[in-house]
């Protein structure tokens, strides 16, 4: 999920979460660190007050991107059948 919201470009910290609804900021912040250990994004950290932290994926990351849109696209057609499947058993 992280990486999905990444595909379009540059997001900072407070937009990775209110994407990633049901996510806390500590297990969002230990799953971006262990993806930036991962050489799959890159982060960037702004001296200014407020903090500004931004987020984007690295090369490698961006070689995940043809995988991440294909799970992503047989995730909806798969919630889609299922919830086919639920209203055609529920009319039976």
């Amino acid at each position: 999920m992280i990486l999905r919201e990444l595909c379009d470009g540059t997001v900072r910290f407070g937009e990775l979460r209110r994407a990633l609804k049901g996510i806390s900021e500590k297990v969002l912040a230990q799953h971006l660190r262990e993806l930036e250990r991962d050489g799959i994004l890159a982060r960037v950290a702004y001296d200014q007050s407020p903090p500004r932290v931004e987020y984007s994926l690295t090369a490698a990351g961006k070689a995940l991107k043809p995988i991440i849109e294909a799970l992503h696209a047989w995730g909806l057609a798969h919630a889609a059948k299922q919830k086919q499947r639920n209203g055609a058993a529920a009319v039976n």
